[in-house]
């Protein structure tokens, strides 16, 4: 039975910074891409960021690139969201999930998610 855990979020100031971890069990975990995405209110749900099986390649959405990392860890079954110089847009429940290799495409059911509320 596939399973996805987010954690790590949280109430920040604008500027701050948090570090998401998303479990991920269920799925070969090594053999798939993985992705953040977020869903902030009355918005439709968006990628952040993405990452190969290897971690060797990543891709950002504009919003955030330059601010947020994401990274894996192989052995622990477990992907990273770093962000830093949090933004009030960037507030939104974060989402991790496997995708399909080079596109946005999520593959399993979504997780409860993690808040992230970053004030003024």
């Amino acid at each position: 039975q596939e399973q996805l855990v987010e954690s790590g979020g949280g109430l920040v100031q604008a500027g701050g910074s948090l570090r998401l971890s998303c479990a991920a069990s269920g799925r070969p975990f090594s053999s798939y891409a993985m992705a953040w995405f977020r869903q902030a209110p009355e918005k439709e749900r968006e990628l952040v960021a993405r990452i190969t099986w290897s971690g060797d390649r990543t891709y950002y959405a504009d919003s955030v690139k330059g601010r947020f990392t994401i990274s894996r860890d192989n052995a622990k079954n477990t992907v990273y969201l770093q962000m830093n110089s949090l933004k009030p847009e960037d507030t939104a429940v974060y989402y991790c999930n496997w995708v399909v290799a080079g596109t946005n495409l999520p593959i399993g059911s979504w997780g409860q998610g993690t808040q992230v509320t970053v004030s003024s």
